[in-house]
């Protein structure tokens, strides 16, 4: 069964919202300045109310490593993604699984996946993060290339129109998704998380 993410969270509200519909993992980003930062403390008190099953993922940025640390102790954070040019020894630092960002616009971009054999790869755009507008998905048929090598995550411009056909596609082991099931910056829209967790699963059990 394809895994889901639902990334952005800054809220409680919004965590019951990706829970409800079934998220199998939330993605709270760390990185200051962006559109969908989160402080620690207060992502530390929606996670602790996440049931059983359901993963903190704490989304960082080229942070040091004592910075990553802190903060992975502070909200317990279940997996730890590095979205910036972390080589992987800065990744096996760190006890909690890895999550590394590819930044997917050729072909050649798939060699980097070579370096991080111990973590999971999450295929992204290089495009900068959304601000509220609508981000262009990645070539699927690079996405699938990847996907053959080893299980990735799908990110980039999916919503849920387009996540049925990206998963049929690509066929990855988990999908994730910001920007394309929000209301606004930073809020998510409840019927847009349904909807895109429903078309995933769905796609991932015709494609079985």
């Amino acid at each position: 069964m394809i895994r889901v993410k639902v990334c952005g969270i800054t809220t409680a509200e919004d965590a019951g919202v990706a829970v409800a519909a079934g998220a199998d993992a939330l993605g709270f980003i760390f990185v200051e300045g962006t559109p969908r930062y989160v402080a620690p403390a207060a992502a530390a008190r929606i996670i602790a109310e996440l049931p059983a099953f359901v993963t903190a993922v704490g989304v960082f940025w080229d942070h040091p490593a004592g910075h990553v640390k802190a903060v992975a102790e502070e909200c317990r954070l279940g997996a730890l993604q590095f979205h910036g040019d972390e080589p992987a020894e800065a990744l096996a630092e760190h006890r909690v699984p890895a999550i590394k960002t590819i930044k997917l616009a050729r072909e050649g971009d798939l060699a980097r996946m070579d370096a991080y054999r111990d973590a999971t790869i999450m295929l992204d755009s290089p495009a900068r993060w959304s601000e509220g507008e609508a981000r262009a998905p990645i070539s699927w048929e690079l996405a699938r290339a990847a996907a053959a090598r080893r299980p990735v995550i799908l990110s980039a411009g999916l919503n849920p129109d387009n996540v049925a056909n990206a998963v049929r596609a690509v066929r990855p082991y988990a999908v994730d998704v910001n920007s394309g099931v929000e209301a606004r910056p930073g809020r998510k829209d409840a019927d847009k998380v349904a909807r895109f967790v429903a078309a995933a699963r769905a796609a991932a059990s015709d494609s079985a």
